[in-house]
């Protein structure tokens, strides 16, 4: 008999609910999270001899037990956690929300929707995502600590810093004041101590680039070969995107990273609309190789682009036409990589 095991994951907990093929439950275990969290439940569920675990956001709380019951020999799910929402939302009793529920749910959600994606152990792509995502946080901290110090500089100077800061224009700008007064004092210091969170976050963005150069010629991708993406897009790109296999075709791709339109029709009338669904690293990593496309007139991108334009497009349509075939390129390039790879 085949068993769903669903897994409701959590910091401190996880439980875990079998059910049926006709969805009646079967058993259900609750363990503590730790070093044995994996050898308990295998334990638990050694009498459900054909298996399959369905985990709630197996890229998030749940990433670290799919993991390990996949090095077990053990086949994984990823349930989306808004899709096992709404089984439970929309059962017949059984619409509390508690853990032994919610994990039913995902049990449920698992067996009704077969094209689930499947967790792999994880390859070098987790690599380049978890360096994306650092790089990201750090320049995110850079960005607010700027911030911080603009609003500092213009309040001990009229006008501050007027353009684009970076540390030796703020030690310069710093060189020529002289605080008279106890407040003037204490924004100075403040300056100071933000001028070093700016030089030490300089070294970490330099670091960061450095690693993930070396990472990203390690994968030994081609998706730099596209106009307008360098090591940190690629990165984004291969670390958000995982598994190309995963996607049937180019337009399921398109879907998933919010560069295909989302229909919005009712009453005969068709109408189409931005998307805002989708993996927005993605989204944000697509868009940023599409203006650096735009930015430059030799480039294949900028050619698209006015060509859209002449055809009667607003400048924004165009940007999103041409997003759409960044992506189709990038889905290109994956699949190939993901081919000479399995060679």
């Amino acid at each position: 008999m085949s068993v769903i095991i669903g897994v409701d994951p959590h910091k401190a907990t996880h439980t875990a609910v079998a059910i049926s093929s006709s969805e009646h439950e079967l058993g259900r275990k609750k363990v503590r999270s730790g070093a044995h969290q994996a050898e308990q439940l295998l334990d638990w569920a050694a009498s459900f001899e054909t298996r399959t675990w369905a985990i709630e956001f197996a890229g998030g709380l749940g990433y670290l037990l799919a993991q390990q019951l996949v090095a077990a020999g053990e086949t994984v799910v990823d349930v989306p956690a808004t899709l096992a929402s709404r089984v439970r939302v929309l059962a017949t009793g059984r619409s509390n929300k508690n853990d032994p529920n919610d994990a039913v749910s995902v049990g449920v959600a698992a067996l009704r929707s077969p094209g689930l994606r499947r967790v792999e152990a994880a390859g070098h792509s987790e690599v380049l995502r978890l360096l994306a995502k650092r790089n990201t946080d750090i320049g995110n901290h850079r960005t607010r600590v700027v911030c911080r110090m603009h609003a500092l500089l213009a309040e001990l100077a009229g006008g501050g810093i007027s353009k684009e800061i970076n540390a030796s224009d703020v030690d310069r700008f710093l060189a020529t004041l002289a605080p008279a007064t106890p407040v003037e004092r204490a924004r100075y210091g403040l300056a100071v101590e933000l001028l070093e969170d700016i030089r030490r976050l300089d070294a970490q963005l330099k670091a960061s680039h450095q690693r993930i150069r070396v990472a990203v010629r390690a994968s030994g991708t081609s998706v730099t070969d596209l106009f307008g993406v360098g090591p940190i897009i690629a990165a984004e790109l291969i670390g958000y995107t995982g598994d190309v296999c995963r996607f049937r075709n180019r337009d399921q791709f398109a879907a998933y990273n919010g560069t295909a339109p989302v229909e919005f029709s009712s009453g005969g009338r068709i109408v189409h609309r931005l998307s805002e669904r989708g993996n927005r690293q993605l989204n944000h990593a697509i868009h940023m190789a599409a203006i650096c496309q735009l930015r430059q007139p030799h480039s294949d991108g900028r050619a698209y682009f006015e060509r859209k334009v002449a055809e009667g497009k607003t400048n924004k349509e165009a940007i999103r036409a041409l997003k759409r075939q960044i992506s189709n390129a990038v889905y290109r390039h994956l699949v190939a990589d993901a081919r000479h790879t399995a060679r």
